[in-house]
């Protein structure tokens, strides 16, 4: 045997294992609750109210929250959750709550409690909603790219039988977050590059009916930490 390939092998052998574990520390909040299964429960779920205790009059124009389509296929199920989890208006008559709600509704029963705490994560606590309600801002997302990232194809492969789900997929998107509003009489914005990972599980279309089948969210990584 050919000692330099057989140093060669082992040097592979000794990457792919820390490749996998380092897989494991990046996702953190994604692909570990899917393995570890359902988290402590929150200690409150968000719950949807018209308009919320921590709104405040504002633009008559703002939309209200928006239901998450579960139809269309991961990449689209993805874009969905985007739109949902960036588009916010504290100057709409909702609150933090009402936006988690929309999202919350779309997860899956396995995981929706450890869902809650990573929505929580993506938007403005209750008392910097109230200070940036002062200055009516808004946010948005706009996309960039949308992919099922490298990292997920190395997970399937390394994960033990029934270890991740039956139709479980992880997506990620980048682009970038905009937010404006008003400081003094004087508009103001700003935007900066965005990434992060959706898991989800997807059932196929059921034959003869046509369409794609639905979706539902598992857990979200953390911001600017997703697959690759």
């Amino acid at each position: 045997m050919n000692p330099a390939a057989d140093r060669r092998r082992r040097r592979l052998l000794i990457a792919a294992t820390a490749g996998g574990l380092a897989l494991l520390i990046l996702v953190g909040g994604g692909i570990y609750g899917l393995l570890r299964g359902p988290a402590t429960p929150a200690p409150e779920t968000p719950g949807r109210t018209s308009p919320s205790a921590t709104a405040t009059p504002g633009r008559p124009d703002a939309p209200a929250p928006e239901a998450v389509s579960p139809f269309g296929g991961p990449v689209a199920f993805a874009r969905n959750i985007a739109a949902a989890l960036f588009a916010w208006d504290t100057a709409s008559g909702y609150g933090p709550a009402d936006y988690a709600q929309v999202i919350a509704d779309v997860a899956h029963p396995s995981e929706a409690d450890a869902l809650v705490t990573d929505v929580r994560a993506y938007l403005p606590a209750t008392e910097a909603w109230a200070q940036l309600r002062q200055y009516q801002t808004r946010q948005w997302m706009t996309i960039d790219d949308v992919f099922v990232p490298d990292a997920w194809e190395t997970a399937l492969t390394q994960a033990a039988p029934g270890q991740i789900p039956d139709g479980a997929t992880a997506i990620t998107v980048t682009g970038t977050r905009h937010r404006d509003g008003i400081w003094d009489t004087t508009p103001v914005e700003a935007s900066r590059p965005v990434a992060f990972t959706v898991f989800m599980i997807c059932t196929p279309p059921i034959p003869g009916r046509g369409g794609t089948g639905a979706c539902e969210l598992l857990r979200l990584s953390a911001l600017d930490n997703p697959l690759r």
